[in-house]
Parts: C-alpha cells; structure tokens; sequence
C-alpha cells in the first residue's frame, strides 16, 4: 500500500499536542508508522559522557510522529490548509498522488510508467 506522506512533503500536524504546526518531513520511518517533521515535537535528549564527547550534554531533537496524525499541506485561497490524498493511475500507467481538496499533484510520481517492450 503507498503512503500519503513522503520525505521532503510540507505537512500540517493534525492531532496531538503539536497539532497545527507544520513543517517539511525530514524521514519516514516505515517499521514504526512515523516520521520525523522539521522544528516539530522537538524533545531534549540527554547525552552520556564519551571519549568522543568528554563533557556529555543535551540536545534539542526532532522525535517521530505516527504517521496518521499530519497531512500533506496545500495552499487554497492564500491559506495553508492540510488535505487528505487521493491515489490516481494515469493513462501512461504511472501513479501519482493527489490533493483531494486542490486536485493538483502531490510530489513526483510514485511509481513511472512501465517500459512497452
């Protein structure tokens, strides 16, 4: 099954509590059902002394969100608004996906037209 969110997507956060905040997909962690959004659900993340690292310390880091709490951004109206996304074969057999609410293409295909030997 293809995915409606996909690495470098603009995205709005639909639930939880950075709903609202959008952001480009920097990863899409398949095996968890999450990605991880630039400047979005950023956690401190504690780091262990090492000889690599001598005085450890804290960094400011992105953490995944499932997946099935943002939606691909559009613009309608001069406003960003999130959408749900419609997959569509073409006539020359490549699939695309599709803002629902714009009706334009999201993204490069998913999958190019096979080769007619």
């Amino acid at each position: 099954m293809a995915r409606h969110i996909r690495k470098d997507d603009q995205v709005i956060v639909t639930a939880g509590a950075h709903k609202g905040e959008q952001g480009k997909v920097m990863s899409v962690l398949t095996k968890k059902d999450a990605v991880i959004v630039a400047g979005v659900n950023i956690h401190v993340k504690n780091l262990k002394k090492t000889p690599a690292n001598p005085d450890g310390g804290q960094v400011k880091k992105e953490f995944p969100i499932h997946w099935s709490n943002v939606s691909p951004a559009v613009t309608v109206g001069g406003k960003v608004v999130p959408t749900r996304v419609r997959m569509e074969t073409k006539a020359d057999g490549t699939k695309v996906r599709i803002a629902v609410k714009t009706g334009e293409q999201i993204g490069q295909p998913i999958r190019s037209a096979k080769a007619k030997a």
